[in-house]
């Protein structure tokens, strides 16, 4: 397995592991008063729990095959990784426009903020299975 989807790889499960509670804990507790501290702190704390899973993924990758880490990516893995960041610009910009024409007309404040980041992590999640489904079933350019 390249060392490009076993990040990919990597950095979905990260993704899922802390950001499906998040959005979870989000969605059941009320956002209290402004300046919604508890659910920052909430974001804060998934977010550096998944930097630190992609961290020692990455460590470990490291140490098992440090030659394939420290190898530069070739022409298919930048083909794979240019087509997957394509379609996710396009999947977060209908995303942004979505959530920045309809939602002020019936919502307001945090419900838009959480729709927002709701978006940009799942479509950072799309890109990371466009890239192991590319790799899985073969990228023919």
């Amino acid at each position: 397995m390249p060392h490009q989807e076993k990040s990919a790889w990597l950095a979905l499960a990260a993704m899922l592991a802390a950001y499906v509670p998040f959005f979870a804990y989000a969605a059941v507790s009320p956002p209290g008063p402004p300046p919604y501290l508890r659910v920052l702190a909430a974001l804060a704390a998934v977010s550096v729990l998944r930097l630190l899973i992609l961290g020692v993924g990455h460590l470990v990758f490291r140490a098992q095959s440090p030659q394939d880490a420290r190898a530069p990516a070739d022409e298919r893995d930048r083909a794979i990784a240019r087509r997957a960041a394509s379609i996710a610009y396009y999947l977060l910009m209908a995303a942004a426009l979505g959530i920045g024409c309809f939602m002020p007309f019936y919502t307001g404040g945090w419900d838009i903020v959480r729709a927002t980041l709701l978006a940009v992590v799942a479509v950072e999640i799309a890109r990371c299975v466009l890239i192991v489904v590319d790799y899985r079933r073969g990228w023919h350019g």
